[in-house]
Order: structure tokens, then sequence, then C-alpha cells
């Protein structure tokens, strides 16, 4: 039996090596677009599960860890931005504002699947006009959900955080590291 992350994310590739070394990476092809939820949070779990199933499925004999990270800001879901367009967009609504992380964890083996949500608040700064313009620039905001990285750039922004910072992050260590220990798998 296998740990499998199915995540190709170099983000919680780093993040499920604080759990442990032993794991192996296999992404999935899920199509996201094609999945729908009542809420951000919903959504997160919704799209977590179907990615760890997809990968459970070739692979029923293993455990298969699943993720997704969506940012809600004011009910709205933001996901990666499409463009530089949609990365400003996202950023001044987020500019010296609160919102919420949410990460879907779905742990699979087989058909028997868990799934759980954790969210943490984020308050950010205002954010400069001629900082968002420069940073939407670089490569950082398009691989993010809410076209941020909390260990980035935007560091600068965040006035404080009310959860796990490793749930901005894309995986929330300490929740993932006890459900995999309570199935005696770390």
């Amino acid at each position: 039996m296998a740990l499998i992350l199915a995540s190709g994310s170099p983000r919680r590739r780093e993040l499920m090596s604080l759990i442990t070394p032993d794991y192996t990476v296999i992404s999935s092809d899920v199509d996201e677009t094609k999945i729908a939820a009542d809420s951000p949070a919903h959504l997160a779990k919704a799209l977590a599960t179907a990615k760890a199933r997809a990968v459970a499925e070739e692979n029923p004999d293993d455990v298969v860890c699943g993720f997704d990270t969506v940012v809600e800001c004011e009910g709205e879901v933001f996901g990666k931005p499409k463009d530089e367009a949609d990365a400003v967009r996202m950023l001044r609504a987020l500019s010296g504002r609160e919102h919420r992380v949410h990460t879907g964890v779905c742990i699979c083996r087989g058909r028997r699947a868990a799934a759980t949500v954790e969210t943490t608040v984020v308050h950010f700064s205002p954010i400069a006009e001629d900082d968002l313009c420069a940073y939407v620039r670089t490569p950082e905001p398009y691989d993010k959900a809410g076209a941020y990285g909390i260990q980035g750039f935007c560091a600068r922004y965040i006035r404080g955080i009310e959860g796990d910072y490793n749930n901005v992050v894309g995986l929330p260590v300490g929740r993932v590291y006890q459900e995999l220990h309570g199935l005696r798998l770390v």
C-alpha cells in the first residue's frame, strides 16, 4: 500500500514532505469546470474529492490524498486567474479586506473516502496600485487561487490570519497529519 498525493503542485509536495517523505505523486486529470457546489467551501471539498477519487480508481489498493484550494471573497469564488485582467480583478477585490481560503481535503482508499474542508480567514492590507500592477506581470499569481501566494510577494500585505497558515499555501499539514496518523499511515 502506497501513499499518493493527487496533485502536481510544488507547494503541496513541499507540505506533504512535512508529513512524510514516503509518498508518490500522481496528478489527476479532472475537469474542474464540470464540478459545482452550493458554497465555496463545498466546492473546494467536491474538487478535492473528485481529484482523489480519479486517482484512487487507478490505484485501488493505495491511499490517495486529494486537495483543492479556493479563495472566497464576499461569496465569490476566486480560483486561479485566467489572465492578467482576471488577476488584477481578484487582487483589487482582496485589497484592504478579509477573505476566506478553503482547502478541500479528501483521503481515499479504493471506493472509501473521507472528505473535509479547512478554512482560514486572511486579512489583507491595501495593495498599492503600482505594486499590484507589477505583481501581475510576474509569473507568481497565475497558478494560485485568488491570484496570490501568502508565501511570496503578497506576504507584505498580510495583516494577519485566523487559522492554519499552511492551509492558505494549499495543504493543511496539521489536519492531514492527524487524519493519516489516525489511519496509521504516518
